[in-house]
């Protein structure tokens, strides 16, 4: 696997393998054959890929379907569409109806830049956590995408996945086995823990070494797996820390912010919280990732100047 990879690669080079080795799966997409990256796919398996055309509620209606009749339905679509227009079908005949349907969400949070508010999703996770009975991830890296991928596959029942749409580098070595439910502690350090999901664990990453420079020691966090969720562990990670802050491309409210902000809370913990994110009653701008991020204060410099505020008292 290469340093650097987009995740949509590494989602359909999981869906060839896991038919070459007899998964019987079948992707469906909304027109998305592009966004989904999958011609792959098409191109060895002709015969196994549902396009609906430009239906989402049709899109999940039919996988749910495919499930019924024993298949491993896979929904491959841009994630504000998935979420927004089928949101129903997801609920009812997805979750309700415990089905063994693996939403896969494309291009989430503000990968789409420019495209704005239609074209973010800065609210899937908070939407899917009040559905009772999906599991929810959102990797971070290629291995850690793949291994998660894998393990949907292998799972009877719904599943969300949130990828990003850009090439993202790894961020663990050869050895990593993803667990469900197991938080992911990627640096030690009890100044401030930065707490993040998907592609802003790079950012904290970064921040972190940015701290070090500045004498605060940041321990850096990665919560690939929402639901479910270690809160346990979660807990024994940050309740040595002076201040967690969490990062996330999502509203504050719903994502992995208001996540930890449950766990501190239910355990009686008075640790200071910052929630870095798309704020309450905002949008995320329309702009490239870089100027959206920096505007939002969620980028590695945007990070570092919180923690350092934090720690200082400022």
């Amino acid at each position: 696997m290469s340093n650097s990879e987009h995740l949509a690669t590494v989602m359909v080079n999981a869906f060839i393998d896991a038919v070459e080795r007899g998964v019987d799966l079948v992707p469906v997409v909304a027109d998305s054959t592009s966004t989904a990256k999958i011609s792959p796919f098409m191109k060895q398996f002709p015969d196994r890929l549902v396009n609906v055309g430009i239906a989402e509620q049709t899109l999940v209606g039919t996988a749910v379907g495919l499930s019924m009749g024993g298949k491993i339905a896979v929904t491959c679509n841009a994630a504000p569409f998935l979420i927004s227009r089928a949101n129903e079908q997801i609920k009812v005949d997805v979750c309700y109806n415990n089905s063994n349907v693996k939403l896969f969400g494309l291009n989430a949070g503000a990968s789409y830049g420019p495209l704005a508010s239609t074209h973010h999703s800065i609210d899937d996770i908070a939407v899917l956590r009040g559905f009772g009975n999906i599991e929810i991830y959102a990797p971070s890296c290629p291995i850690e995408c793949r291994q998660i991928i894998d393990y949907a596959l292998e799972h009877v029942g719904p599943v969300y996945i949130r990828l990003d749409g850009k090439a993202l580098p790894e961020l663990h070595d050869a050895d990593y086995q993803f667990k469900p439910g197991a938080i992911n502690q990627l640096r030690e350090g009890d100044d401030v823990a930065l707490v993040a999901m998907g592609s802003t664990v790079h950012e904290i990453v970064t921040a972190a070494a940015q701290l070090a420079d500045l004498g605060i020691n940041a321990a850096v966090i990665n919560v690939p797996s929402i639901r479910p969720c270690d809160t346990a562990q979660l807990l024994t990670m940050l309740k040595n820390s002076r201040h967690v802050i969490t990062v996330e491309e999502h509203n504050v409210n719903g994502g992995v912010g208001s996540l930890v902000a449950e766990v501190l809370a239910e355990a009686g913990c008075g640790i200071p919280l910052l929630r870095l994110g798309i704020a309450d009653g905002s949008y995320a701008i329309a702009a490239d990732r870089k100027e959206m991020r920096a505007h939002h204060g969620i980028d590695a410099a945007g990070v570092t100047r919180s923690a350092t505020a934090l720690c200082k008292g400022a």
